[in-house]
């Protein structure tokens, strides 16, 4: 990639992500370019997906030039003056990201070639996910189970896909269990995106989007469509301790991941364990306060962070001590047995 390409990058990242950011840098050398990149590129789909006041159709055809501008400088500029016209992105950091995404887009075009597949496909997916969905949106949540995972999918399992397709290219060893891998990054990002969705659940009903499973709340006596005060209800406040259960869980499977990792990708490792971290310790805010009406409320505290990060560090290389970090962040979270989970197993149904 051009030195102009990376400065782009460079400058715009800590804007648009404090966390990626920070985990981004550890990565080998050779990763960085690209996953800073996919990190934008995947942002630069969120802003569309956030503009709550778009209709759908429209967020379609924003989804398409993107698309298209992965090839099609022409298409990248359209994307970007059309998206700016509508004059829906207020935030300045995300303006500056929309103003600059011909740039990204064509940074994306001087990765090397299997670098650019594995991100166009993880694009695609997510675009396109996000689009059906759009039409799913409503402030009282998603209709069941199914639906939720699907959205983990195009949300963030597909990402983990092409990470680890990314982490195969760079090391024999990775490549040689890359399936297993493939299989686990599923669960990964199905565990960081329910925690989000949890940790995130009052500031989106803000904007009128919800994405908790209605018949996980119905099974507990309180239906998501009727009942104001969420909070206030005891099968509320059961159902959100589940789904944080269904997201230790799968953050479990994240930590096989990470230990399937060969030690000597000390980059990699941390990469993958500071998110874990992070996710793990906002989980046990939620669990301990499962009636929190703000975000702010069980947000991880700068302390914690670096904490989780030091730790981390000092860990990373030694399977037997990073087992032990793991289960101290487990510790005091609820827990639910593989056949508890039922349609919220990691994956997708393929139609999403």
């Amino acid at each position: 990639m051009r030195p102009a390409s990376l400065a782009l990058q460079n400058r715009l990242l800590p804007g648009v992500s404090r966390t990626f950011a920070l985990t981004i840098p550890q990565l080998p050398m050779p990763l960085r370019p690209a996953i800073t990149n996919a990190y934008l590129l995947c942002r630069i789909a969120d802003t569309v997906e956030d503009s709550t006041a778009m209709a759908p159709d429209e967020k379609d055809a924003h989804y398409q030039r993107l698309l298209e501008g992965l090839s099609d400088p022409i298409a990248a500029r359209k994307f970007s003056e059309a998206l700016l016209d509508t004059r829906l992105v207020q935030d300045p950091l995300e303006r500056e990201l929309i103003v600059q995404t011909p740039g990204v887009l064509l940074a994306f075009g001087e990765l090397p070639v299997d670098q650019q597949r594995a991100l166009r496909d993880c694009l695609t997916t997510m675009c396109h996910g996000m689009a059906n969905f759009e039409r799913l949106k409503n402030p009282y949540g998603l209709e069941d189970s199914d639906s939720l995972r699907d959205y983990c999918y195009v949300a963030a399992g597909c990402v983990g896909e092409m990470l680890t397709r990314l982490f195969a290219d760079i090391n024999p060893k990775i490549h040689a269990q890359r399936e297993e891998l493939r299989r686990l990054s599923l669960a990964f990002g199905q565990g960081l995106q329910l925690t989000n969705i949890l940790k995130d659940v009052w500031d989106d009903r803000q904007r009128n989007i919800c994405w908790l499973p209605r018949d996980v709340f119905e099974a507990r006596g309180i239906d998501l469509r009727r009942t104001h005060d969420w909070q206030d209800h005891p099968g509320y406040r059961d159902g959100i301790r589940f789904l944080v259960a269904v997201a230790h869980h799968h953050l479990r499977q994240a930590q096989e991941y990470t230990l399937r990792i060969p030690a000597s990708e000390v980059g990699i490792r941390r990469f993958c364990s500071w998110s874990i971290g992070m996710a793990l310790s906002t989980l046990r805010n939620i669990a301990d306060n499962p009636g929190f009406t703000a975000g702010e409320q069980v947000k991880i505290s700068r302390r914690r962070l670096r904490m989780i990060v030091a730790t981390n560090n000092l860990t990373v290389v030694n399977d037997m001590l990073l087992r032990g970090v793991f289960r101290l962040s487990c510790y005091r979270l609820p827990s639910v047995q593989e056949q508890e989970l039922g349609r919220l197993q990691a994956g997708h149904d393929g139609n999403a």
